[in-house]
């Protein structure tokens, strides 16, 4: 696929930002010196300059991050991998198998920071300090179904790279970025009593479709289980679906479209899936200039409403002084606008839902068989 390429005392944000020099909280794109830290109060932020790399570690779960080959993303994975952009240093992603371990690996030195959903009590009796990872904002994460009891771990919370840490965090509930992340990765996008008629499809219909999934999938080096996910989301896995608008078929092509994939014949699942990959893989193209895991989800809102509404939003978004290339801004400028433009909205549910479906679909033994 295109490869896919986080306080021994706890100390509260008052006390905390009440003992450090301003500087300390402004956030930046580069790293800053910090002239008047003593040097071993320093060594975690030395180590990532250093090695131009901040190490984390963290245990994969619902809240922190989704792992399954080449696609990795997640509420937790997107806020470490933002922190470390803005650093401008290389993320360096480590799962462990449990809360005990990853505290274990900041204690000895071995990540530089976790992100970890382990009680105080615990993170105390290491002798570590943590940081909420929403700055408090619970109500946000909760909403969306996603664990309030997000923590970053770091082993002196007198270092500047704690310090650095929690201005960032506090910044992005600020200005909302907290809150649209925990929006997009919404654990209760799908309804719980869902689950069980999408279940239902998935284990009469995918066996049906998996090996031409599969051999789309590997013919565009893309990973099969998000093509399902795309082809649930457009037609519950039925070849003869058809719209209003004239879209048709599994992947639910328009005639144009089809015609520039190579698809004579819509209604045929192997076509289909086969064209759908193909585009799939054309908008992941046109939009390269985006970093992963974000590519995926301009790519699926491209393939929704097509590469050049995309565009014309990336403008938008530019003008106002914001980076483009950023999912959070994108999403934002949907989500904000979706009461006055239904292709806004229908674009929220649809990548969302995507996301929702992909998680269901690698993780179902029943189609992983």
């Amino acid at each position: 696929m295109h490869s896919s390429s986080t306080f021994g005392s706890r100390l509260s944000l008052n006390s905390l930002f009440s003992t450090l020099p301003v500087r300390l909280l402004v956030l930046s794109t580069a790293l800053v010196p910090w002239h008047n830290i003593n040097a071993s109060k320093a060594s975690q932020y030395n180590s990532v300059v250093n090695t131009n790399t901040l190490t984390v570690v963290t245990v994969e779960s619902p809240t922190t991050l989704f792992k399954d080959g080449k696609i990795m993303y997640g509420f937790g994975y997107d806020l470490v991998r933002n922190y470390a952009q803005n650093l401008n240093v290389r993320l360096e992603l480590k799962t462990v198998a449990d809360n005990a371990t990853a505290l274990k690996w900041v204690a000895q030195g071995k990540a530089n920071m976790a992100m970890t959903t382990a009680d105080f009590n615990t993170i105390e009796k290491h002798q570590l300090t943590s940081f909420s990872a929403s700055c408090g904002d619970t109500t946000s994460l909760v909403k969306n179904g996603l664990n309030p009891a997000l923590n970053w771990v770091f082993k002196q919370a007198e270092e500047p790279l704690a310090a650095t840490a929690s201005g960032y965090i506090c910044q992005g509930k600020q200005n909302g970025a907290i809150r649209q992340l925990a929006s997009f990765y919404n654990r209760n996008v799908v309804q719980p009593d869902a689950w069980k008629t999408i279940q239902r499809d998935l284990s009469k219909r995918m066996p049906i479709y998996k090996a031409s999934f599969q051999q789309s999938a590997e013919r565009y080096d893309l990973d099969w289980h998000l093509l399902a996910a795309i082809g649930y989301q457009e037609s519950y896995l039925k070849p003869n679906s058809v719209s209003p608008t004239g879209v048709r078929g599994l992947m639910m092509l328009t005639s144009s479209t089809a015609k520039a994939m190579g698809v004579q014949n819509r209604t045929d699942p192997h076509q289909s899936i086969q064209g759908g990959a193909k585009y799939y893989d054309l908008m992941l193209d046109k939009f390269s200039d985006v970093p992963y895991p974000d590519r995926h989800w301009y790519a699926l809102v491209a393939y929704n409403m097509g590469p050049g509404a995309v565009g014309q939003i990336q403008k938008r978004i530019q003008t106002q002084g914001r980076n483009p290339n950023n999912w959070v801004n994108l999403y934002d400028y949907l989500e904000r606008h979706q009461t006055s433009n239904g292709r806004y909205h229908q674009a929220v549910q649809y990548v969302t839902r995507i996301r929702a479906y992909l998680e269901h679909i690698k993780k179902s033994e029943l189609v992983t068989i």
